[in-house]
C-alpha cells in the first residue's frame, strides 16, 4: 500500500502540463506590454498647423495661451473661448475631436522669434497673450534606450540557451536528451512479431527481455545478467527495428537516444549528459538504455583524421565507459547499442563487461527476404498472381529498409496504372527501378548508337549463359535507366565461399559486352566502363587478398587493423610491379576467353543483339530458344528440386498411412 501511494504521487510530476502558458507567454506579454507603453499617449489630442498659419491666428486675435516647449522647439497652442472663433481654427469635426486645451501644435524656428512676435503684436495694440515656457522629457523613451539594449540581450541569451539545451533552460544544458519510454506505456507498439527474418539475432535480443522479466532464472544457477548487447550489421537490416521490438516487449523504462545527442559544442556538456543519463537509468533500475548510432561517439581515441583535434569527444567517450564498467556499481541496467561501423569504435568499448555481445544482424538470405516481403505486404493489395518466392530470389543483396522500399514502390507503381491491386509486374518494375533507377524511355540515342549497346549486352548475356559458374541470366534491357545506356539482370546464387573458377567466370561474363563490341564492330566504346571497373577490382581482390594468382600464391596483403588513412603499402615497389603484371595477366586472359566464346557464337549472338534491338527487353526465355537450355544447374534450382522431392515423398508417405 505504501508502494501504491509513493506511485499515486508521483503522477502528477509524470503528468505534462496542459495549461499551455510557459516562457514564450511571458515573453510575448513583455513585448505587448513595452509597444504598449512606447506608442502610447496620454496627452490630449492637438492639431499640428504650421508656423505661418499660428502667425495669422495671433493676428486674428484667436490665441488665448501659448506654452513653448524649448528643448523639442514646439509650441502647444489653446484658442480663447470663443465658439465661433473654434470653429472658424478646428471646423465642425475638430470641435468635437479637439475638446481640451491646448487644442494647436506647431514646430517654430525658436523661441526668441516667437516671443519677439507675440511682444510686436501686443505692442500694436493686440490682446495680451499668456505666454510661458517648459521643457518635457521622456523617462519611458531613456528608460527603453538606456536598459532596453540589456533586456534584448538578456532575452537572447535564454531563448539560444534553451534551444541548445532542448527547452531546459541555460542550467540544463548538460542533462540528458533522451526519450523515455516508461513501463507499461502504449507509446511503442512494435513487437517481435514486426521483425521478420533475422532469427538468431532476435533470439539473443529476446534473452535480454527475458533477463529482465524472470532474472531469477538464471541468477540461481550462479549466472549474471549480460551489461550490454552491441547490434552489428549493414545499414537497413534492422537494428533499430530490433531496439523499437525490445521497447515493445520489455515491461521496463526503456531510454533512447543517437550518439550525436552527446556531442555539443560547449565543453563538459556530452560527459555531463552521460552523467545524467545514467543517473536516471539508475533511479528506474532495472531498465534498458538504447543508444543508436554509437560511432558518434565511441570513434577509438587518438585514431580520429583530425589529429586529435576533439577532445570533447574523447571525454564524452571516457565518461561512458566509466558508467558502463567503471568503480561503482551499474546493476539493473543494460545498455543496447547499433552500428554499421564496428571497425572504428574504441576496443575498451568492446571488451567484455561493457558490451558482452555482439549480435551480428547481417543482410537476409533468400528464406528471410520472404519472411520480410510477407510482412511489408500484409496492407497491400495483391494480385492472386504474385509469387512471393519469386520476389525474394529477385531481390539478392536487399537488406529490410530495401524490401520494404520496394514493396511500397510497387505500390504507388501500380496507382499509377489505375489498377486495382499490385500485381507481379508492378513489382518486377520497382525493383527494376531501385537497382537501375528511373526509366528514361526518351533520351535521344542515334539508331547506330542503340545497336552498339544491344550488340554489348547481348555478349554479357551470350557468355554468362554459355559459362558454368557466371550468375543466371534474368533479362537484358537497352532501355536507358539512370546513367546507364543498358543493362543485364541476373540472380546472383548466394554462397558464403567463391572459387577462383566462379571469380574467373563472373570476370568473363563482365568482359563479354566489350569482347562482343570487339569481335562485331571492331572497335570498343566507354560504355564499358563499369564493367571494366569491377574486372579490375576482382582481379585486384584476387591477387593482393587472396592469393589467387600464379606468381603471388597464399599471401595476402590486407589488413583488417590497418587505418583507412594510412600513407603505406605492406609491399615493395618490385612486388607492386609484380601485382600489377598479374592483374593484366588476369584481365586480359578473361577478355581473350570472352573474345573466343563471341567469336564461336558469332551468329547466335547476332540473332540475339537483333531481337533485343526489335524488343529492347528480352528475357532468359528468349535466350534459351536461342542458345538451349543451360548445362549447369544453380544451388537455387538444386535447393528448389530437393524442396519439391521432399514435399512428394512426404505426400507419398501420407498416402500410405493413410491407405
Amino acid at each position: 500500500m505504501a508502494r501504491q501511494q509513493r506511485n499515486k504521487s508521483r503522477e502528477p510530476e509524470q503528468r505534462p502540463s496542459s495549461s499551455g502558458f510557459g516562457l514564450t507567454w511571458i515573453y510575448l506579454l513583455i513585448a505587448g506590454f513595452l509597444i504598449f507603453i512606447t506608442f502610447y499617449d496620454n496627452e490630449a489630442p492637438t492639431k499640428d498647423v504650421t508656423y505661418s498659419d499660428l502667425q495669422s491666428y495671433i493676428d486674428s486675435g484667436y490665441v488665448d495661451e501659448i506654452v513653448v516647449i524649448t528643448n523639442q522647439n514646439k509650441a502647444e497652442v489653446s484658442l480663447i473661448n470663443d465658439s465661433t472663433t473654434i470653429r472658424k481654427v478646428l471646423g465642425e469635426a475638430g470641435v468635437k475631436k479637439y475638446t481640451k486645451k491646448p487644442q494647436l501644435s506647431t514646430q517654430i524656428p525658436s523661441a526668441e522669434r516667437l516671443d519677439d512676435y507675440v511682444n510686436q503684436y501686443v505692442k500694436n495694440g493686440g490682446q495680451p497673450i499668456k505666454l510661458s515656457y517648459d521643457e518635457q522629457k521622456d523617462y519611458m523613451g531613456t528608460f527603453l534606450w538606456t536598459f532596453g539594449p540589456i533586456f534584448v540581450f538578456i532575452l537572447f541569451w535564454i531563448l539560444i540557451s534553451r534551444r541548445m539545451s532542448g527547452g531546459g533552460g541555460i542550467f540544463s544544458v548538460g542533462k540528458s536528451k533522451a526519450q523515455v519510454i516508461e513501463k507499461g506505456s502504449n507509446k511503442m507498439r512494435v513487437t517481435f512479431k514486426d521483425v521478420a527474418g533475422l532469427s538468431e539475432a532476435k533470439q539473443e535480443v529476446q534473452e535480454i527481455v527475458e533477463f529482465l522479466k524472470n532474472p531469477n532464472k538464471y541468477t540461481t544457477l550462479g549466472g549474471k545478467i549480460p551489461k550490454g548487447a552491441l547490434l552489428v550489421g549493414p545499414p537497413g537490416t534492422g537494428k533499430t527495428l530490433l531496439a523499437k521490438a525490445v521497447a515493445g516487449e520489455a515491461n521496463v523504462p526503456f531510454f533512447s537516444l543517437s550518439g550525436s545527442d552527446f556531442v555539443e559544442m560547449f565543453v563538459g556538456v556530452g560527459a555531463s549528459r552521460v552523467r545524467d543519463l545514467f543517473r536516471q537509468a539508475k533511479e528506474k533500475s532495472p531498465c534498458i538504455i538504447f543508444i543508436d548510432e554509437i560511432d558518434a561517439v565511441g570513434r577509438a581515441r587518438g585514431k580520429n583524421p583530425s589529429f586529435n583535434a576533439n577532445d570533447e569527444r574523447e571525454n564524452t567517450l571516457n565518461q561512458l565507459l566509466t558508467e558502463m564498467d567503471g568503480f561503482g556499481s551499474n546493476s539493473g541496467v543494460i545498455i543496447l547499442a547499433a552500428t554499421n561501423r564496428a571497425d572504428i569504435l574504441d576496443k575498451a568499448l568492446l571488451r567484455a563487461g561493457r558490451f558482452d555481445r555482439q549480435i551480428s544482424v547481417d543482410l537476409p538470405d533468400v528464406h528471410e527476404r520472404k519472411e520480410i516481403f510477407e510482412v511489408h505486404l500484409r496492407p497491400i493489395k495483391l494480385a492472386k498472381a504474385v509469387d512471393i518466392d519469386l520476389l525474394a530470389k529477385q531481390t539478392p543483396g536487399f537488406s529490410g529498409a530495401d524490401i520494404a522500399n520496394v514493396c511500397n514502390e510497387a505500390a504507388l507503381i501500380a496507382a499509377r496504372r489505375n489498377k486495382k491491386a499490385v500485381d507481379r509486374q508492378d513489382f518486377l518494375d520497382a525493383v527494376d527501378r531501385i537497382i537501375g533507377g528511373l526509366e528514361k524511355k526518351n533520351k535521344i540515342t542515334t539508331d547506330e548508337e542503340k545497336r552498339s549497346i544491344a550488340i554489348h549486352e547481348a555478349g554479357h548475356a551470350s557468355v554468362s549463359w554459355l559459362l558454368e559458374y557466371a550468375n543466371p541470366l534474368v533479362k537484358v534491357t537497352i532501355v536507358p535507366r539512370g546513367k546507364a545506356l543498358g543493362a543485364a539482370w541476373y540472380l546472383p546464387e548466394e554462397r558464403q565461399l567463391t572459387t577462383t573458377e566462379q571469380m574467373l567466370d563472373e570476370m568473363c561474363s563482365l568482359l563479354g559486352g566489350r569482347a562482343a563490341e570487339q569481335v562485331v564492330l571492331g572497335r570498343v566504346s566507354t560504355g564499358a566502363l563499369n564493367d571494366l571497373e569491377r574486372a579490375t577490382k576482382m582481379a585486384y581482390s584476387m591477387v593482393v587478398y587472396y592469393g589467387m594468382s600464379d606468381k603471388i600464391k597464399n599471401i595476402s596483403y590486407f589488413d583488417s587493423t590497418q587505418s583507412d588513412y594510412s600513407f603505406t603499402k605492406p609491399y615493395s615497389e618490385k612486388t607492386a610491379e609484380l601485382i600489377d603484371k598479374e592483374i593484366q595477366n588476369i584481365v586480359q586472359g578473361q577478355f581473350d576467353r570472352a573474345v573466343k566464346i563471341i567469336t564461336d557464337n558469332y551468329s547466335a549472338h547476332a540473332e540475339l543483339a537483333n531481337i533485343l534491338v526489335e524488343k529492347e527487353v528480352i528475357f532468359a526465355d528468349d535466350v534459351e530458344k536461342i542458345f538451349g537450355p543451360r548445362q549447369w544447374k544453380t544451388r537455387m534450382d538444386e535447393i528448389t528440386e530437393a524442396k519439391l522431392s521432399k514435399q512428394s515423398s512426404d505426400k507419398d508417405t501420407e498416402e500410405n498411412n493413410n491407405e
